[in-house]
């Protein structure tokens, strides 16, 4: 009796270690699923799988929001199927089922997507991984801006606003000044209005006051930039002049010419001997002049 519970014991561990080598013999390498993917484009989907040495393989399936869509299982009559899923559906795919090509996306198309590989028996080691997917509804349009005046003046308050496409999920805004980005001080907190079929528009608002600093390179450039994750950048830019302040230049050519009188009057000041009337001689070569002309007369 102890005997047969110790055989028992000794060939349940033995079962564990071989299903724990089995499972580690099998190794998921790689899962690639699109974070983003544009409304109507075509999404690829790819799963690398290594099996051990005693490894065979069974099935590899495909999973979102944990309902199979396809399967391969290269021993059956019909190695590779499809399964109806709405938003979801399988245009291309290799011939191991590693690698599937979805149908032009719908807003349905997004979710989580799984692969899962299994070896054979009697083990069925099975190793999956998974990740998400978000179907982006690009806007029809770049960004507006709205509110800017074609001058400013230093001290002059900006106030401007820049309102995104319909798009889903939100479109991210971003306001530049002068190339470089605006300060999070200068930007107010983003608004969203969402529609009826799921899309959104974002708007962004810029307050500052204008200052020297800003226009040292000529105009003041102000630029708004709208993106979603990596599939979509675009920006608007509009330049704007700068005006001086009204008397601005009037009183720069008054403080310049006062300068130049007073370097002219302290020149004057540096002679060792001032000029007089008398010491003039222009002022005595008239009188000897006009003292020759009375001797003459008389």
């Amino acid at each position: 009796m102890a005997a047969a519970i110790l055989s028992r014991a000794l060939l349940f561990a033995l079962m564990l270690l071989c299903r724990d080598y089995g499972a580690a013999s099998l190794e998921l390498l790689e899962l690639r699923v699109p974070a983003h993917v544009p409304l109507g484009t075509r999404a690829h989907l790819s799963c690398r799988w290594q099996l051990g040495p005693t490894d065979v393989l069974y099935s590899v399936k495909w999973y979102k929001d944990g309902r199979e869509f396809f399967r391969h299982v290269p021993r059956e009559a019909e190695p590779r199927r499809k399964f109806p899923l709405p938003g979801v559906d399988v245009e291309d795919s290799s011939h191991n089922g590693a690698n599937v090509t979805l149908y032009p996306a719908v807003l349905e198309t997004g979710g989580r997507y799984r692969c899962e590989v299994s070896g054979e028996r009697p083990l069925f080691p099975t190793v999956s991984d998974h990740a998400d997917m978000v179907i982006v509804a690009l806007p029809d349009h770049g960004p507006t801006i709205t509110g800017s005046r074609l001058r400013y003046q230093i001290g002059d308050r900006v106030q401007v606003n820049c309102t995104s496409g319909r798009s889903r999920p939100a479109t991210r805004l971003a306001w530049y000044v002068n190339g470089e980005p605006a300060p999070s001080t200068a930007q107010l907190t983003p608004t969203h209005q969402v529609f009826d079929d799921g899309l959104e528009v974002t708007s962004l608002a810029l307050d500052f006051k204008v200052k020297p600093k800003h226009f040292r390179k000529g105009d003041l450039k102000l630029k708004c930039l709208a993106t979603i994750a990596t599939v979509y950048w675009r920006s608007n830019e509009e330049s704007v002049q700068g005006e001086r302040l009204k008397g601005y230049a009037r009183s720069r050519e008054l403080s310049e010419g006062a300068s130049r009188a007073d370097r002219v009057q302290a020149a004057g000041k540096s002679l060792s001997a001032p000029l007089t009337l008398a010491s003039s001689p222009l002022v005595l070569c008239l009188v000897n002049t006009l003292i020759h002309n009375t001797i003459l007369y008389i």
